[in-house]
């Protein structure tokens, strides 16, 4: 199978302001284009495009191409689970939504601590195992967001989980609170496929500072910086399949072009990748070196240079979902921003003398001004 798989969740739309009004055409030919060019992983999701992802594929694949043309992953939203039966019921209506009788790949989606917790109790493994031995589906994994030793709990008590959908990306892979390079060495350590979503940081990395801009354009010319994100995804060794959410034929046509035979970056190429990195996060709002000396002592128990480390992502970046999920999964087992007591003693340890209090109540604006 090819390395590049086609992510569902960014279709191109008619009405900006409307994520249900797929537009039918234009998706028919970016998938056309995909097919044609010998590739063939799609990749859905029950609540994608508020429900029509999984429609506008049936229209677009489904019924336009033989069962054999094309590979299809959908997954199981655990987060709107709130009994055992509603697993076969959403099953079967994302199999019709789809068009299909069974499902190439099928995940559990979104698991993290509590979710995954929920779904032990639910019978979420076992309703996996049956449709796999069912025929219902062919291969079963699970996408995650979360800290590496919950994947590894997760492998570790569940060893029938074939792959693992991770979010990476070069400049998520040493993050202290996304933990992308953990996550997949954890992967490699149970021996589990990796296929990646977010390869390109919902688009960020498309569009990068110029000094960074500048490093790519004069290795190679005619390549995107999206292109250079990809890549770093799809070499890695253990990498299946890389998921590019793909909403305009351009794009689509970007990609072919240098996934259709794909080749792994190179050690000068991964050199670059590393100093675009560096210049990125040089622009990052608090100055944080991840030191931990904060910590120690803090009476709530903050974890700040990881909320740190997120909200520079999010300042960055701008409105990214999957920061609030690592951010839900801290405060679980720490204390939230918002819980600082205003002691001072963080600030009394920082070596970069950051105003840590007040920049946690930026951070407590962003991430838990919902509570």
């Amino acid at each position: 199978m090819k390395k590049l798989g086609f992510g569902l969740m960014r279709l191109p739309v008619i009405d900006g302001a409307d994520t249900k009004s797929v537009d039918q055409d234009a998706f028919n030919k970016m998938a056309d284009l995909f097919l044609e060019n010998g590739f063939t992983y799609f990749d859905t999701a029950y609540p994608y495009h508020g429900g029509m992802s999984e429609v506008a594929f049936r229209k677009a694949v489904a019924e336009r191409y033989p069962r054999s043309a094309y590979t299809i992953a959908d997954k199981m939203p655990t987060f709107i689970v709130r009994e055992a039966s509603d697993y076969e019921r959403i099953f079967k209506e994302q199999l019709s939504r789809c068009g299909v009788d069974y499902f190439d790949y099928y995940l559990l989606h979104a698991l993290g601590m509590g979710s995954y917790e929920k779904t032990v109790a639910l019978g979420g493994f076992e309703f996996m195992k049956k449709l796999k031995s069912e025929g219902r589906a062919g291969r079963i994994g699970l996408s995650f967001h979360d800290k590496a030793d919950v994947l590894d709990r997760i492998l570790t008590e569940h060893p029938e989980m074939e792959f693992v959908l991770l979010q990476i990306n070069y400049i998520d892979w040493d993050n202290a609170s996304i933990e992308s390079g953990k996550c997949y060495e954890v992967a490699a350590r149970h021996n589990k496929p990796v296929m990646v979503m977010e390869p390109v940081k919902g688009g960020a990395l498309a569009k990068v500072p110029e000094e960074a801009e500048r490093l790519f354009r004069e290795y190679a010319p005619g390549m995107s910086a999206a292109s250079w994100a990809v890549r770093f995804a799809a070499s890695l060794e253990n990498v299946m399949v890389v998921l590019s959410g793909m909403s305009a034929y351009g794009e689509m046509a970007d990609n072919i072009g240098y996934m259709r035979d794909f080749k792994p970056l190179n050690a000068e190429e991964l050199e670059i990748i590393k100093k675009a990195a560096a210049i990125i996060n040089k622009s990052i709002d608090i100055p944080c070196t991840s030191c931990n000396y904060c910590v120690d002592g803090c009476p709530k128990n903050i974890p700040i240079p990881k909320y740190f480390s997120l909200y520079n992502n999010q300042k960055q970046f701008g409105i990214f979902p999957n920061h609030t999920m690592y951010y839900a999964g801290l405060a679980r087992d720490f204390g939230r921003a918002s819980d600082c007591v205003e002691c001072g003693q963080c600030e009394e340890h920082c070596p970069q003398h950051i105003e840590i209090i007040r920049r946690l109540k930026d951070v407590a604006s962003v991430f838990d001004r919902k509570r």
